[in-house]
């Protein structure tokens, strides 16, 4: 007789098992989900690479992108201009500059050719005539004649010259957003001016940050007379209109150039940072861990650096991202009364109170919303990306699975 043996069930195994997260990892998830943190983050890094390129990428790369043309000043969107290009002396170039990209990159390039629109051309023996373009030019209605060896920079066979005008010297350029009073590109101008407003912003926010988190981590950790002096002086600057002590900075440093700018914007923001540091060190100073690290014997910069500091990260780039949107707002402010970035370059604030002066004329519309809308859309952006972090910070927001 044979004995079967006895069957074991099968032991069920666990189907799922907790994964240990670091809490960077639910910030992320929160921020993803949030679609207009991500849509406003999209966009500023689009800005954030149009500025990076820079002149790289501008259909204008003149310095300040200020090469423009009488004959086509404030003309609407959407221009086509035909313009004809003659060989600049040698004594007029700067062949060194042209030659190196980095350069061009942080400067602009000089045209190393000079342009004229025209309105049309016909050839005439050993000569061009041109037709001038527009009704803002003194030589409007007159024909103007150029000799083709002029035109070209060389010698040659009539039928050569002529062929060689027609591939290498005549351009057609589209403006797509038009031009300034100046005959400027619109275009490359605004998107130069993403330059000076995201560069004022990244200033600002590292001198507030810097100067805020100084002089709140100490007012807050050690407390007493330090702390009602430093109070005090917050609440002084906390008293004084923002763009009031731009002004004084400003006169102070005796310059209106976009480097002080800069600097003044993020002198009159760091109290905000400075306020919500204090806070936060008041609350966490008696904390475990830092009478543990007091016992220890830890130096009093390094319990405030690498143990305190870390643990305010999460309020300090919410309000990082908040104060970015208000330096780009406090420099278009400052530019449109005169008292920040000055001309030729292409500061947004700058191009809206160009396009003020226009207003009831056809051309003062868009040259007044084009760089209104770029300061709106990126400032908005900034605000839902501040939003989204607030949000993916706080542990009681759910995190989707």
């Amino acid at each position: 007789m044979v004995i079967a043996a006895p069957t074991t069930a099968p032991v069920p195994q666990a189907t799922a098992r907790a994964v240990a997260r670091p809490p960077g990892y639910y910030v992320r998830q929160r921020l993803w989900q949030n679609r207009p943190a991500v849509a406003g983050l999209a966009f500023i890094a689009l800005c954030t690479l149009v500025a990076l390129l820079g002149y790289w990428v501008l259909p204008d790369n003149s310095p300040n992108a200020n090469h423009g043309f009488v004959q086509i000043q404030k003309e609407r969107p959407g221009l086509r201009v035909q313009l004809l290009r003659q060989p600049l002396p040698d004594s007029a170039r700067d062949t060194q500059a042209a030659d190196n990209i980095f350069a061009t990159w942080l400067h602009g390039r000089e045209p190393d050719v000079l342009e004229t629109p025209i309105g049309g051309y016909q050839f005439s023996g050993d000569s061009i005539i041109l037709k001038p373009l527009g009704a803002h030019s003194a030589d409007a209605g007159r024909l103007r004649r150029l000799a083709l060896a002029d035109v070209v920079g060389r010698s040659g066979s009539r039928a050569e010259l002529q062929q060689a005008v027609r591939q290498d010297h005549l351009r057609t350029r589209t403006y797509w957003l038009g031009t300034d009073k100046a005959g400027r590109d619109e275009l490359s101008r605004l998107l130069l001016g993403t330059r000076i407003s995201l560069g004022i912003g990244l200033v600002a926010v590292l001198i507030s940050v810097v100067l805020g988190m100084a002089v709140g981590a100490v007012a807050g950790y050690f407390g007493g007379w330090v702390d009602s002096l430093l109070l005090g002086l917050m609440t002084v600057v906390w008293s004084i209109p923002g763009i009031m002590l731009v002004i004084a900075i400003s006169l102070a440093l005796d310059s209106k150039g976009v480097w002080v700018s800069f600097v003044a914007v993020g002198l009159t923001m760091w109290v905000d940072v400075a306020r919500v540091v204090r806070g936060q060190m008041l609350s966490l100073r008696s904390a475990t861990f830092v009478e543990a690290g007091r016992v220890l014997g830890l130096p009093t910069s390094r319990l405030i650096a690498r143990h305190l500091l870390p643990n305010m990260r999460g309020p300090l780039i919410v309000l990082a991202t908040s104060n970015f949107a208000a330096a780009i707002l406090l420099e278009a402010g400052l530019s449109f009364l005169g008292l920040g970035v000055q001309p030729p370059a292409p500061s947004w604030g700058l191009m809206v109170k160009e396009g003020y002066d226009l207003l009831g004329t056809e051309a003062g519309l868009w040259l007044t919303l084009l760089p209104g809308a770029a300061i709106s859309l990126l400032v908005l952006s900034f605000n839902l990306l501040g939003n989204g972090l607030r949000d993916a910070y706080d542990p009681k927001t759910p995190v989707a699975v």
